[in-house]
């Protein structure tokens, strides 16, 4: 039993020396949910009357109310926010709409789907439609094969299917839900500088 306690002491001081890399994984968590989001928002502003058509169309859209400020509420969470997720400012602010634009989007547009991005016959998280997708895509195969160059059209990669399952945008959301309790990260973050400076924080952290 002395050893075991030895050992756990041990990989508690090993830790407790990694603290100080703590601001690291938000960092990373920022850096990469910053340009998706962006692009997400400058697509929608690039084809905003199309975006505010799809958020209000109750038939082949969302059928949300007052669409275009939806919509632009929407673009300027993403553009806007994105951007302040890259420095680290008002991290834990600006992931709350964020997060909510990714359980809208989870739930509205995905949840029907399931949980898979990608029909993956082979993934025990695959639905009926997933399974059936299997055969809309090796029809596909077969008459890309017969009738495409079908090795330069699989040269970067395989032929899928897009089953747009809410895998995504449930993974963005928990890397916010992340962000919103840790905030955007010691020593990496601009909010971490405004807080030292204005003694938030004890110098020592």
């Amino acid at each position: 039993m002395s050893f075991l306690v030895e050992q756990y002491r041990h990989i508690q001081a090993v830790g407790q020396r990694l603290q100080y890399l703590d601001g690291l994984p938000p960092l990373l968590l920022r850096l990469y949910l910053a340009p998706i989001m962006m692009q997400a928002g400058w697509n929608k502003l690039s084809h905003f009357s199309d975006t505010a058509a799809w958020f209000g169309n109750p038939d082949w859209g969302l059928g949300l109310p007052f669409p275009e400020l939806m919509a632009a509420l929407a673009t300027g969470t993403e553009l806007i926010g994105g951007a302040l997720l890259v420095v680290g400012l008002a991290t834990r602010w600006v992931s709350i709409p964020l997060l909510f634009t990714m359980l809208v989007a989870a739930f509205s547009v995905h949840w029907e789907n399931g949980w898979l991005a990608i029909a993956d016959g082979s993934s025990w998280l695959a639905n009926d439609r997933v399974l059936e997708a299997g055969e809309r895509l090796s029809r596909a195969k077969d008459i890309l094969q017969e009738y495409g160059n079908y090795d330069w059209l699989t040269g970067r990669g395989s032929v899928v299917i897009l089953n747009n399952g809410i895998e995504f945008a449930a993974t963005y959301a928990l890397m916010l839900l992340v962000l919103i309790t840790n905030g955007g990260g010691r020593y990496t973050s601009i909010d971490y500088w405004i807080a030292r400076f204005a003694g938030v924080l004890p110098a020592k952290r």
